[in-house]
């Protein structure tokens, strides 16, 4: 059973080194959907600076950055905003990977959850999922981190509706969730929503993520095949062991992350908690070509981004979460990351994506 509120992050492989990124199999998902909408994916990829031909190659990672300006080129390109939310024809398993066969092999839908949290960074290391009880159920909540690209809705919009499908072909019935969360302000029209979904909306919440009910949580798979579960659960162990073997880097950030309120942190006090020595840690990080500098540095940016595109926190709560003494160096620090201030970087990440759809269909 899982833990609650069990937070899961991600690791990357040498391809990518200290980036977030994603799966082949993930992304050949995207491709299909595209494709399906009549869209020429080959072309999509290309104009977002990604090569389609790396699909064949099941180890390639793609950058988050490039996940997400493939999603506004696709947006614009097409003219429908809502294209995230695509009906695929058939949900695949093998779009989440291994990850997919494990979850499908679970005896009930909340183990099969616990399983895409365990080795969902088999998956993607730009996202990190909890399962938190409330009153009528658990939110199954997603954060998306975009690196240097703004997340545009309809990457959330997918990710989201993929996962309810993939829970809706294991369950072998129509999921329908409690409540659905998302980020980003309500759109002018919510049929495509009603229709995805059916369930109550919840727009600029502070998550992205499904209100699931405890009923739904506890019922039996038609899947389930229990001597294949160990099984998978060892491939996908192995599969998860091996890219967190390449990434300190990643897992250093996330430490990092948790002690930024406190201010920044010093650099045995996160090799300790990565359980080695300081002398082994700071020779890791020089491998992965980066400095523990650097990597606060990062983190402090990633976390930024993340936090002023939430219009309820003030730049004063922001500085504070990211370890700064006073507003002043937060603003001197978002000025040499984005070349502009925090105010200015809130609304361009806020209003840009938008407007990009607007002006697209209007040419």
């Amino acid at each position: 059973m899982i833990r609650e509120s069990q937070t899961i992050g991600f690791g990357t492989q040498h391809k990518m080194l200290n980036k977030r990124t994603v799966s082949s199999s993930w992304m050949r998902g995207v491709a299909d959907t595209l494709s399906a909408q009549g869209l020429d994916s080959a072309g999509l990829f290309a104009q977002a600076g990604l090569r389609i031909e790396n699909l064949d190659d099941c180890d390639f990672r793609w950058p988050t950055e490039g996940v997400s300006k493939l999603w506004t080129i696709a947006a614009e390109r097409s003219g429908n905003s809502d294209i995230g939310l695509f009906k695929p024809q058939t949900p695949r398993p093998d779009h989440y990977g291994v990850v997919g066969y494990a979850m499908m092999s679970s005896a009930d839908l909340e183990t099969s959850v616990a399983r895409m949290i365990r080795y969902n960074n088999i998956v993607s290391n730009a996202c990190a999922m909890t399962l938190d009880p409330e009153t009528r159920g658990k939110w199954m909540r997603l954060e998306l981190f975009g690196g240097e690209y703004p997340i545009p809705r309809q990457r959330c919009d997918y990710v989201i509706q993929t996962f309810l499908s993939f829970c809706r072909l294991m369950l072998g019935r129509p999921l329908k969730p409690l409540a659905v969360a998302f980020k980003h302000p309500a759109p002018i029209s919510r049929a495509a929503y009603n229709e995805a979904f059916g369930a109550q909306l919840k727009f600029e919440a502070p998550f992205i993520g499904l209100l699931i009910s405890r009923e739904d949580l506890a019922c039996k798979l038609p899947t389930v095949v229990p001597e294949l579960a160990d099984l998978h659960d060892r491939i996908a162990g192995e599969a998860l062991r091996n890219l967190e073997r390449t990434d300190i880097c990643h897992r250093a950030r996330q430490a990092v992350a948790r002690h930024l309120s406190d201010g920044a942190p010093l650099r045995s006090t996160i090799a300790a908690e990565l359980k080695m020595s300081d002398h082994t840690f700071q020779r890791r990080l020089a491998g992965e070509a980066t400095s523990f500098t650097d990597l606060v540095d990062e983190t402090r940016r990633e976390v930024a981004q993340h936090h002023l595109a939430d219009s309820r926190l003030s730049f004063a709560e922001i500085a504070y979460l990211l370890g700064y003494a006073d507003q002043s160096t937060f603003f001197r620090a978002t000025n040499r990351w984005f070349g502009e201030s925090p105010g200015e970087y809130r609304a361009r990440v806020t209003t840009g994506n938008d407007r990009n759809i607007v002006e697209a269909r209007r040419r």
